[in-house]
């Protein structure tokens, strides 16, 4: 087993070092669109800090799926996080995947220009969203008497523009409709159902967004308004969005640029 692996290193370091040069040069093309892509996250994030500060606490609204779904309450509050983290992590890894495995059905940066470019379009109608009507946040820290509902007035334009994103995602109120957990769960499923090559992990990925939308709704950390919203707006983004912009390179271009970086 030590011997095959020795053999096998060269080969892979190889291999790394071709798809890096591959993805350097598709970089240098698209550098424009991922600059862009990632400066629109902290707009995003911008934005749901700035609606914090206009959040007013008031009685949680009637919500059929607060109704319907046992609430997991603050200790068990994780479980909705955790297996966010698990799916951001797991798609990450799936578009670094051809600097190690053999297949070589997708470019790592055309992938995330296509997902930026998904999120971004999503974003900003969540923004338009979420300051048209300021909902009072279902989340616990976001109820009247908590110190968290309610942001104190800036005291400066630099404490208003640097953004915790950890406090944000987990103690942020009023950025509710609709779901960001969502668009991203959505975004990252549905590129890998189009661009995936195993069927099986294509629908427990599907299985897992099902099982997401659940769980935010029994974490309260958004009413099911909330997440059933994202469901059809995010889907229609997406398949606008392919319709607009040329689909990905196949498999057959990829080889041949492959070989090309190689043989130079």
């Amino acid at each position: 087993m030590p011997f095959y692996i020795t053999r096998q290193a060269p080969k892979l370091w190889r291999k790394i070092c071709t798809e890096t040069t591959i993805e350097i040069s598709l970089v240098a093309e698209n550098w424009k669109l991922l600059i862009a892509g990632i400066v629109f996250q902290y707009i995003h994030g911008l934005a749901a800090h700035g609606i914090h500060y206009l959040h007013r606490p008031g009685p949680t609204l009637q919500d059929a799926g607060f109704f319907l779904l046992p609430e997991l309450g603050q200790d068990r509050a994780y479980i909705s996080e955790t297996s966010f983290t698990f799916l951001f992590a797991s798609f990450v890894l799936w578009t670094l995947h051809p600097f190690v495995f053999q297949n070589k059905k997708i470019y790592t940066v055309l992938i995330w220009c296509r997902v930026l470019a998904y999120l971004v379009a999503c974003q900003i109608l969540r923004i338009f969203t979420f300051y048209s009507t300021h909902l009072p946040g279902p989340n616990y820290h976001c109820h009247e008497g908590s110190k968290l509902a309610r942001l104190p007035h800036p005291k400066s334009a630099i404490e208003l523009l640097v953004i915790n994103f950890s406090r944000g995602v987990n103690y942020g109120c009023g950025d509710l409709i609709f779901s960001s957990h969502m668009i991203f769960t959505i975004v990252f499923v549905r590129t890998y159902h189009k661009y995936g090559t195993n069927r099986c992990s294509k629908q427990f990925a599907w299985l897992l967004a099902v099982a997401q939308s659940f769980l935010i709704v029994a974490s309260h950390k958004h009413y099911t308004v909330d997440v059933v919203v994202a469901w059809y707006t995010v889907y229609l983004v997406t398949f606008f969005i392919d319709k607009k912009l040329p689909d990905l390179p196949g498999a057959a271009h990829r080889t041949n640029i492959s070989a090309t970086a190689t043989s130079e």
